[in-house]
């Protein structure tokens, strides 16, 4: 999820907003909605579920999803998408001059999205969403093992939404003394978009 989210960020995930389920098993038992595009959600990866996973939704059920030279399309409209100025989100991204940083509004969601430079990722689709499943992307577009690859999440996989960054560590970047990863306060409390 980089750039909008960084190696050693420590998030709080809301279990709740989508619904209630039985502690320790899938079953939901009351529902109070579907995410929407644009969330970030947590969610147990369906090929292997003891792993969690955190990604964005792009397509919700019903959506028709296709990628046509780099752009993402949604039910055959193509998401906005302008190229960020602004480098200073990519500073402490290793090798941050091989990617372009892009400003998109996915639903009513604006995000940073990263592309390597001259690395194109090929068109996809298109495919709809099959119902009580979604389709998910990673905001570093290249380098992402998301829908693409591995088709829809099901909706029982679903574990919440993610908030806000509680603590932020940055093992590049080391306390002297301790050896302990540096903390980013800078990052503390922002809000997950």
């Amino acid at each position: 999820m980089v750039p909008t989210l960084k190696i050693g960020d420590h998030i709080f995930v809301n279990k709740f907003i989508y619904g209630l389920r039985i502690p320790f098993t899938k079953i939901r038992f009351f529902q109070f909605r579907i995410p929407k595009r644009g969330e970030i959600i947590v969610f147990n990866f369906p090929i292997d579920e003891s792993k969690d996973y955190i990604k964005r939704v792009v397509g919700i059920p019903g959506d028709t999803i296709e990628i046509k030279q780099e752009i993402l399309h949604i039910n055959g409209q193509p998401i906005e998408k302008s190229v960020e100025t602004d480098r200073s989100i990519l500073s402490d991204i290793e090798e941050a001059d091989q990617f372009e940083l892009y400003l998109e509004k996915t639903g009513e969601h604006k995000h940073f999205t990263q592309y390597e430079r001259n690395e194109g990722f090929g068109d996809y689709g298109p495919v709809t969403v099959p119902p009580n499943r979604l389709f998910v992307m990673g905001d570093n577009r290249n380098r992402s093992s998301d829908s693409r690859s591995w088709r829809f999440v099901p909706m029982e996989n679903l574990k919440g939404r993610a908030l806000i960054v509680w603590l932020s560590l940055d093992s590049k970047n080391r306390y002297p003394i301790l050896g302990l990863p540096s903390i980013r306060w800078e990052r503390f409390g922002k809000l997950i978009k």
